[in-house]
């Protein structure tokens, strides 16, 4: 039986919530307001067919694409590249496998699912020129069969840490979530920090230790317990729980199942206990969100009605004037923001000098140790194994620091996201409190479900591996060299070619902090001014709609005064 056709008192809650919700899409054609009606049909749709959204959440490179298809006995989704963070992808029902994008125009175009890659990677749609805005994967599992999906989001960690709660799209929607960990190495402070969010917003939580394969029995005991017994400290409530598994080993059908058959069993609860809730209770958050937007467009154009046009003029061009202020007061906002970028640029510049001031001695150390064991031999043989050779050294010097400058990195970009949403804020606060009605009514940008997205993790390239090119010319050089026996130039380059490889990974981190700083700054400001342009298009809409219906005498102004008051008590008794 579908979950469509259950009985009881969650089904008719759902219906209810999605006849809510269908009515609310249909109030919203009426108030011309499309973007709130697709949003409130979408979600009755959802509420209709009792999906609701498992969000699989972690740091890359967990596994969590291949234990998504572990779960469902196929990879379904890419693994291994390097994602787009912007870029959700749902994986739900569907009769045969295949897949479709959705445009940031909200236009839906259907794809190759082999083609995945070209939309969900980095290196094939970098920083998401293509324009996705999401994407969906259509799968024939009996796992989804009841209407649960899984949500493949990268970014997700960061939406729900400190003040980026959520986003206009997809985030508020999300249900419940599948924590993927590993014991090798075990939980990290970032990840600790996203299931403490994580538990203020979303009540089913369920961990995975996956890679189990990759570390001993005792090893993972240990880390077990460790994780354990951390996450329930800091939820402060019991999680259940954690399952370890091998979604590699699972999806080749090999190895042993540790607890597969439970994990199956605990998604599977959650999908008979809770699923029709869950859906029914986003239905309810998206009820209340969205007709809160409506009851603002009503109140506006009420006014207009009500007010002389000369007064709604006059208060529109009070309100352009503050908002071209407000413009200009963002452009001064500027300087708060590059005064961080110049602090965290001059630590970590900082930083990586004490860094190469260690690390290029002791690795040319290492390399003179280890290239007197070199077979002095055929001059191009020699010049290939003494760059490897540095590359071998560059690695082991620069990759211990890199990952702890990660976490430091990451550490110190969370306060500085912290601190401009909170000046964004306090700019918003301040806007509200102007004396401008349109502006007091404003939702908070940065609150839950309107908040700005950032990425959670950065992106620290893989070390070069390359060498450098052989010209006939050097080709002829290095032989001479070796008949010579005058190895030491050869070396002499080696090292050298190592110094250029710590040196040049070693500022990656600055880098990435850097640009994960301008790129947070530019989303802030572009959501602010986002906001700004639709409170100031709302009121500009009522007026001219005010005296369009003005001009047609006081008749017609009492019919749509009765008929926005029609709409504003339809709109209240949904939630009734």
């Amino acid at each position: 039986m579908s979950a469509r056709h259950g009985e009881g008192p969650a089904f008719v809650q759902s219906v209810a919530a999605e006849d809510s919700l269908a009515r609310l899409a249909e109030l919203a054609r009426e108030l011309d307001s499309k973007r709130v009606a697709e949003e409130a049909a979408a979600l009755a749709q959802r509420t209709g067919e009792g999906r609701f959204y498992v969000a699989c959440i972690g740091q890359f490179k967990r596994g969590k694409s291949t234990l998504l298809g572990a779960l469902l006995g196929e990879r379904v989704l890419p693994a291994g590249v390097l994602p787009v963070t912007a870029v959700p992808t749902v994986v739900r029902h569907g009769p045969w496998r295949s897949a479709r994008v959705r445009l940031q125009d909200g236009t839906w175009v259907d794809i190759d699912p082999r083609d995945l890659t070209q939309y969900v990677s980095e290196e094939l749609n970098p920083e998401n020129r293509k324009g996705v805005a999401g994407v969906e994967v259509f799968f024939p599992s009996p796992l989804l069969a009841q209407g649960m999906c899984f949500v493949d989001t990268p970014g997700l960690g960061s939406v729900f840490a400190g003040n980026t709660a959520a986003t206009q799209g997809f985030v508020p929607h999300i249900d419940a979530v599948l924590v993927v960990l590993g014991a090798d190495p075990p939980i990290s402070g970032e990840e600790l920090a996203l299931l403490e969010e994580v538990g203020k917003h979303v009540r089913d939580i369920i961990v995975v230790m996956n890679k189990a394969d990759r570390t001993s029995e005792e090893d993972r005991a240990i880390a077990k317990s460790f994780t354990g017994k951390i996450i329930e400290k800091r939820l402060n409530r019991p999680v259940g729980r954690l399952y370890e598994v091998s979604a590699e080993e699972r999806l080749e059908n090999r190895g042993a199942e540790r607890d597969w058959a439970e994990l199956i069993e605990a998604l599977a609860k959650l999908e008979g206990e809770s699923g029709r809730n869950l859906a029914r209770a986003a239905a309810e958050r998206g009820l209340r969100r969205l007709s809160e937007e409506l009851l603002g467009i009503i109140a506006e154009e009420r006014e207009a009605l009500r007010r002389p046009l000369e007064e709604s003029a006059r208060r529109i061009e009070n309100l352009r004037q503050t908002i071209s202020e407000a413009e200009r007061s963002l452009r001064d906002m500027g300087y708060l923001f590059m005064a961080e970028e110049h602090r965290l640029s001059d630590m970590f510049r900082g930083q990586r000098k004490q860094f190469l001031a260690q690390a290029l001695p002791s690795g040319n150390a290492e390399f003179a140790e280890q290239a007197a064991g070199l077979r002095r031999r055929y001059g191009p043989k020699f010049r290939r194994e003494a760059l490897r050779l540095a590359q071998e050294v560059s690695e082991r010097q620069v990759r211990p620091w890199l990952e702890a400058e990660q976490a430091t990195a990451e550490a110190e970009y969370r306060k500085v996201a912290g601190r401009f949403v909170q000046i964004g804020n306090d700019f918003l606060e301040k806007l509200s409190a102007s004396g401008v009605p349109e502006l007091a009514r404003m939702p908070h940008a940065l609150e839950a479900e309107r908040g700005f997205r950032v990425r959670s993790r950065f992106r620290f390239e893989e070390l070069l591996h390359v060498s450098l090119p052989a010209s006939p010319l050097r080709s002829g050089a290095d032989v001479f060299l070796g008949v010579v026996q005058a190895w030491g130039a050869i070396e002499r380059e080696a090292r050298e070619f190592l110094d250029h490889l710590v040196e040049m990974n070693s500022t990656r981190v600055q880098s990435d902090v850097v640009n994960r700083v301008q790129e947070s700054r530019g989303q802030l400001e572009v959501e602010i001014r986002k906001l700004l342009h639709e409170v100031r298009r709302i009121a500009e809409r009522a007026l001219e709609r005010g005296r369009a219906v003005r001009s047609e005498g006081a008749t017609a102004v009492e019919a749509a005064t009765r008929r926005l008051d029609a709409l504003e008590q339809a709109i209240q008794g949904l939630h009734k």
